[in-house]
């Protein structure tokens, strides 16, 4: 959801790079401000933003174009390396825990896809053999208990739930009871 938004701006602004030959130093700070702009709607921390953004514009300012590619494609280039370079180039993955449960927990903001994630998750567990447990600790949005509920239905995991009038702290304590009993990995 976060990148939805910063890849319609990116899309927009290598709309107006088409038919250049060599990248202007304006070029290059017109996309960066729209970048700039949806990582920090996508509440990407500023001065990771800034970085970001300056590092990309020292690469681009001036650049030849490569002869196959166009100056939208090169800009196109370089922020998928700047952003690989940022969030790192190798997968992680998730160890379990040395006594079960392994306990996942998700944050974010409110429409971040935080239920969704853990739907995919869960699933994603589920495909190698692990046994993941949804726990509805989400007291503050009642309608997200109700989604994990139908989500954690539609492709059979349990959901552990005490409903929206209890502490997320207590439903997290009772959810990893719960799963400790059942041995499944929680997430929240």
């Amino acid at each position: 959801m976060a990148f939805e938004g910063l890849t319609s701006k990116l899309q927009e602004t290598f709309k107006k790079l088409r038919g250049k030959g060599k990248l202007t130093e304006k070029d290059v700070k017109d996309a960066m401000r729209e970048v700039k702009l949806a990582l920090l709607e996508a509440d990407v921390n500023y001065k990771v933003v800034k970085e970001f953004v300056k590092s990309v514009s020292e690469r681009a300012v001036g650049e030849e174009v490569m002869e196959s590619l166009t100056p939208a494609q090169q800009v196109i280039k370089i922020v998928n390396e700047e952003l690989i370079k940022l969030m790192g180039s190798t997968e992680s993955k998730l160890r379990p825990a040395n006594n079960p449960p392994t306990v996942i927990m998700l944050v974010g903001l409110q429409g971040a896809g935080k239920t969704t994630m853990a739907a995919k998750l869960a699933l994603h567990l589920k495909k190698h053999n692990k046994k993941p447990l949804l726990v509805a600790a989400d007291v503050y949005r009642p309608a997200a208990i109700k989604q994990l509920q139908i989500l954690g239905n539609q492709i059979d995991i349990p959901v552990f739930s005490l409903g929206d009038k209890v502490d997320p702290v207590d439903i997290a304590k009772a959810g990893i009871e719960n799963a400790k009993s059942k041995r499944e990995t929680m997430l929240l």
